[in-house]
Order: structure tokens, then sequence, then C-alpha cells
């Protein structure tokens, strides 16, 4: 299939948006456009899609991460007359990877990312930590083609309905298990890899986290720490209804 004909957004590698296309998305979705649009099609490239070493989005998220802490940072300073910790607060929940991703998807990001075909079937377009990533690598680009004027204009449009919400930092359901434990006097959770499937670019992490004494709960994830998180929530939960 022609690239320039656009084809079925983000449906493997060789479904490319066109460049008038990925840029009029740009213009809609980010309020930029790209003088180097190919900042902006690397963003949107899943490793599993990446033709060479580096054309992926990893190396903006990075870069994009740092960004959009320092913007929120200042805008929080600005914002909210309130001691350290409570800033590290709203900070840690706004940065957050659940938040990036909920951006992500206002902004539709899974129908234009480069993902390849087995990798989009295994769920990886609608894993928090593809579509926070994504989202973060799009303020990476946004500031290395537009400075931090474009990067600040995207996230004061998506981030202002959060600015506002009594934040608190979600707990990692890890950390919260971990807790519950202690309260019971009981050792730390162990966590087991019980098994491993799929191929490298779209793999699936079989989690058994045990506490003694109770049940294991199980679970599966992309990644060994999304399934280690459901694990522990799902135990968590378990327990906690009882």
């Amino acid at each position: 299939m022609d690239v320039a004909d656009g084809g079925t957004l983000g449906a493997d590698r060789t479904d490319l948006l066109s460049v008038d296309r990925l840029d009029a998305w740009c213009r809609t979705a980010l309020g930029h456009g790209f003088g180097n649009i190919d900042l902006a099609r690397r963003a949107l490239t899943h490793g599993s899609a990446a033709g060479r070493a580096g054309q992926h989005y990893e190396r903006l998220e990075f870069l994009g991460d740092r960004v959009l802490g320092f913007v929120i940072a200042d805008w929080l300073y600005r914002e909210f007359d309130e001691p350290e910790g409570r800033l590290a607060q709203r900070l840690a929940a706004l940065v957050d990877t659940s938040t990036c991703a909920e951006v992500a998807r206002a902004i539709n990001v899974a129908d234009v990312a480069v993902i390849d075909k087995a990798a989009r079937q295994s769920g990886v377009a609608q894993s928090d930590n593809v579509l926070g990533d994504m989202c973060e690598a799009l303020i990476g680009a946004l500031y290395l083609d537009g400075g931090m004027t474009a990067a600040e204009r995207f996230v004061g449009q998506q981030w202002a309905r959060f600015v506002d919400r009594d934040q608190v930092a979600p707990k990692d359901p890890k950390s919260a298990l971990q807790e519950w434990a202690q309260r019971q006097q009981l050792p730390v959770p162990a966590y087991e890899l019980v098994g491993r499937e799929g191929p490298d670019h779209a793999p699936k992490f079989h989690i058994r986290v045990t506490v003694r004494g109770y049940p294991p709960a199980e679970a599966v994830g992309t990644s060994k720490q999304d399934a280690e998180k459901l694990a522990a929530m799902l135990l968590l939960g378990r327990e906690n209804a009882r």
C-alpha cells in the first residue's frame, strides 16, 4: 500500500499516515504545525514498528517526561500557595502514567499510533504505559520543534481540567499490598514469574503474588510491572472484600 494514501489509521507499520494527514492531526490534537513532522511520527511509533534502532518514541518520552514535570511544577508553584509536600503530591498525580494516558485517549493517540499489527491485536494500543509514554514523547517532540512555548501551550490546554482537582498521588497497588501485609505482621509479598508468552514486541507476562497464609493471586500483563500491579490489586481487593 502506498504510504501517501494514509490507509487504515495505525493498523500496522505499513499503514503510516501521509504527511498531510499527520500534519492535520497534529494541528488539531496538539495545536502545533511541525516544521519537522518526523518528530511527531517518531513520537507515535512503538518499538514493535520501528524500522531501525532509535526510530520509536522512547528517547522522546525521556525528554518529554522532564519537560512535562517542569511545566507542571512551574504551574503549581504559581497557582497554589502550599507547602512543598502538598505541591509534590499534586505533581506526582499530574504526571502519573494514568493521567498522561487519559490525555492520550482524549486526543485519540491510539488511532494514529504506528504499532505492529500483532502488537496492536494483543492490546498494546490500549495500554496505559504505552499511551502515557507516547503522550510524553509528543511533549518532547513539541519542545524540540517549537520550544517551550509549544510544549506549554499543549500542556496548558490538556492538563487544565486536572490541575484544579484535589489531586492526590495514586498509591501503587504493590505498595498498598505491602503496607497491608505489614499491618497483618506478615512478610512482604512475594512475586513469581509463572510464564511468559508472545513475541518480543508484544509479550505477555503471567505473575503470581503470594502473602503468607493467604491464597495467591495471579494476573497477566504486557509488562512484568503491569502484571505485578494487577496481581497485587486482585489480592488486596479480594482480602479487603472479606
